[in-house]
């Protein structure tokens, strides 16, 4: 039974929920018209776009075409045709171009043609009106001049009643350099898809030899913007953004969360009812996973600022295990009148621990920027509640968060073989048992690099392995040094970021040596460290300077508070000599800027999605503007003979448990061949944050004929804490597609009933609803 299944299923006491007209939930940066309440409409005009309305002289009627108007209408007037042939065309100078018309059981479908060629045939159908839609879009056209040409093809679905076609609105992209724009995209509103055919994938290679060389590829788009990602099966990930204009539709409005098939690229917009800006997640140890966090929104009317409310700070949302490749009923589950957090939180982050449980760790009690001692939660609580250390399943204090002000938001978070937590916020870290609510300090990162948001670096667990007793070690990398209680008016987008790595064995003899300190090849802040099944660590993403976030700073690029982006990814082997560890050789060099709310993640293919970056409030086509495109990075063993697990990986492996697998070597690998087994969580990303991300390498033995592997789960849940990962078969530095398996019992967590109810009576669920009112403007900051 998933873990919302169990709550629901209590006689929960549902408490009358209040609105705070007096504490705006967002102390952040604003822009002009961002707190103007509107209907929530996939109609929007970025930042580096302009809107054609359709009474403009610029738009060409051909046949009989009928002038409407309502205030329902972009510009309160819209021009519809049922004729077959009936034709507009539109002559513009750009690089993308969006249709906007109306939904209903009326209309039919429409022919599309840029430059003269059919490149889409729209159904305008739907069972329920919706005005102000997304019929057409794309964005990916040479810069220069254009003609989109849209023909009333007089034929209709079965369930249409009708053949009407209208044209509300146009909006050209403008144009930007060449590394800035967007691919071709279509209009993706009901369940899954399939990407349109796309122009030849540009491969961006180095030019090295073959057996070293990496690989990158740009296919796909996220439809969403992926602040958000993480893979929950073998052939699709979930993209989680926040509230704003995103191509990509569900319900009539614009979607920020959505399933992108790793295979096809096809897309499933999902729904969601509270913003998750800046949230975090995990898996629970049944495979559940929870989003927790962020900000408010309202479905149907908002801003790209509307945090009146704060139903999204405690929320919790619940995506139960979805392992099929069919994702037609995959859902997102929030109520937070029955599942919600105790306390508000933005920018948290949350780890899987050894019990199977998330921990939720600090964050801000509202939205903005940097953390200060007004805003700051430190605590930690728990999901399910716990009754620890006297709480009754509300938060617990931490004076660690207390002393990392002011930047320490989305705190650096890994568990340990031990159980315990090791958390990183700042300049700081420390060990944390959770059991006994005690805080071991360690030394202070040095050289005064700060490695939280928003002077951000990302960190990692190293590979654990019962050849070395899985001792733990931490790898920090960039950040930056300035001072983070200096104001935003006095630090600049040019500003140094930081180059430095950090490591430490959390030993006693360890921690007594300190950390040790080597040099990236170039300094990154918000860069990502993502773990391969050899043990090498990936380092890509980032900038050269300033810091995360936007709109806070001098000297902003765009809206970006950080420039100089980094385009080239680099390698970091720590088992490799010291000096000698980190390498670009055979790297391939991208064109897409990845800044601010960029991801990346090792997928069960074993290359490496790379997406998103969003230093905006809104969706933007200036400059760093919002990035749909997703780039591929494949390691030199791509292209290699790679083994394969042909069967025998059980859905779920005890501890200690064996299982026998029947497996392909590569013909080329000896008698002396080095064979590892590694099991990974490949974490939950944001904000170059890679919570969970873990390499066990487990026991294995393999059979004289060289065609069994047995393998031995992990001793207990505090080297690997129960819940989902990915086998991967290691020979001689080359893995296996991955194939995915859960560890532990597949039981959910315990939950505390007590707990749970006591959180629910003493907290109270700050959910919007219409009958509770909603802030005017003016109670907007």
């Amino acid at each position: 039974m998933g873990i919302r299944s169990l709550l629901v299923s209590w006689t929960l006491v549902v408490l009358v929920a209040t609105s705070s007209l007096a504490d705006p939930a967002w102390n952040g940066h604003l822009t002009p018209g961002s707190t103007t309440k509107a209907r929530f409409s996939p109609y929007y005009v970025p930042l580096g776009a302009k809107s054609y309305d359709s009474s403009s002289p610029l738009l060409h009627y051909s046949g009989p075409w009928t002038e409407s108007f309502s205030s329902a209408y972009i510009q309160k007037s819209i021009r519809s045709s049922s004729e077959p042939g009936a034709s507009m065309s539109f002559t513009f100078t750009g690089t993308g171009v969006e249709w906007f018309g109306n939904q209903d059981p009326r209309h039919g479908v429409a022919q599309v043609y840029i430059d003269g060629q059919l490149v889409r045939e729209i159904d305008a159908y739907n069972e329920n009106p919706m005005k102000q839609q997304r019929l057409f879009w794309n964005f990916g056209l040479s810069e220069g001049k254009h003609t989109l040409k849209i023909i009333n093809s007089g034929s209709r679905n079965s369930a249409s009643k009708g053949t009407y076609i209208d044209v509300d609105a146009l909006v050209v992209t403008v144009g930007q350099v060449a590394e800035q724009r967007i691919p071709v995209q279509q209009k993706m509103a009901t369940s899954t898809q399939d990407m349109p055919s796309y122009p030849p994938l540009l491969d961006m290679s180095s030019r090295f030899p073959a057996e070293s060389q990496w690989t990158l590829v740009q296919n796909g788009s996220t439809g969403v913007h992926a602040m958000q990602l993480v893979i929950v099966s073998d052939t699709h990930a979930l993209v989680v953004d926040k509230v704003e204009h995103n191509p990509l539709t569900v319900s009539g409005h614009p979607a920020w969360a959505a399933l992108y098939n790793l295979k096809t690229h096809a897309l499933k917009p999902l729904s969601m009812q509270s913003n998750s800006f800046c949230a975090g997640g995990t898996f629970l140890s049944n495979g559940t996973l929870v989003n927790v966090g962020g900000n408010p929104v309202v479905e149907d009317h908002t801003a790209a600022a509307d945090f009146g409310d704060v139903d999204g700070l405690q929320a919790i949302r619940i995506f139960e295990p979805c392992v099929s490749g069919n994702v037609d009923r995959c859902r997102l589950y929030e109520n937070h009148d029955r599942i919600r957090m105790a306390s508000s939180r933005w920018y948290n982050t949350v780890l899987r621990i050894a019990d199977g449980s998330a921990m939720i760790i600090g964050g801000s009690l509202k939205g903005g920027w940097i953390n200060n001692g007004t805003t700051n939660n430190p605590t930690v609580e728990y999901f399910p509640p716990k009754d620890i250390h006297g709480s009754n399943g509300l938060p617990i204090h931490l004076p660690f968060l207390v002393d990392t002000l002011n930047s320490n938001l989305f705190p650096i978070a890994f568990s340990l073989p031990d159980g315990s937590v090791f958390m990183a916020a700042n300049r700081d870290a420390m060990i944390y048992d959770w059991r006994s609510n005690t805080e071991r300090r360690l030394p202070r990162i040095p050289n005064g690099v700060r490695v939280t948001y928003p002077m951000t670096g990302t960190g990692l667990l190293l590979p654990l392995s019962p050849e070395n007793d899985y001792t733990p070690e931490i790898l920090i990398c960039g950040g930056s040094t300035i001072d983070d209680t200096r104001p935003g008016y006095e630090i600049s987008s040019q500003d140094p970021a930081s180059s430095q790595c950090s490591r430490m064995v959390l030993t006693d003899a360890g921690i007594a040596a300190g950390w040790q300190i080597e040099q990236m090849p170039q300094a990154r802040t918000m860069p990502d460290a993502v773990l391969l099944p050899t043990g090498d660590v990936l380092i890509v993403n980032g900038a050269g300077s300033g810091i995360s976030g936007y709109g806070n700073v001098v000297d902003q690029v765009g809206a970006s508070n950080a420039d100089n982006p980094v385009l080239t990814p680099v390698l970091y082997s720590p088992s490799g000599p010291t000096g000698e560890r980190f390498s670009s050789a055979g790297m391939p060099t991208s064109d897409i800027p990845r800044l601010y709310h960029s991801v990346a993640t090792l997928t069960p293919n074993g290359d490496i999605m790379i997406a998103g970056s969003n230093p905006n409030l809104d969706r933007s086509e200036v400059k760093y503007g919002t990035e749909y495109r997703v780039e591929w990075l494949g390691p030199a063993y791509m292209k290699k003979e790679r083994p394969q697990i042909l069967s025998g990986v059980p859905k779920l492996i005890g501890f200690g448990q064996t299982a026998d697998l029947k497996v392909r070597l590569p013909a080329t690998s000896q008698g002396d061949a080095s064979i590892k087994v590694a099991l990974m969580d490949l974490g939950y990303v944001t904000h170059a944050v890679h919570a969970n991300s873990r390499l066990v390498y487990l026991q294995s033995s393999l059979s004289d004929d060289k065609g069994t592997l047995t393998i031995t789960g992990p001793p207990n849940g505090n080297i690997y804490p129960p819940g989902p990962g990915f086998i991967y078969l290691v020979v001689d530095g080359i893995p296996s597609i991955g194939v995915r398996v859960l560890v532990g019992d597949g039981k959910g967590p315990a939950v505390d009933e007590a707990a749970q109810r006591n959180v629910l009576k003493m907290t109270s669920a700050d959910q919007y609803e219409k009958s509770k009112g909603h802030p005017s403007e003016d109670d907007s900051e």
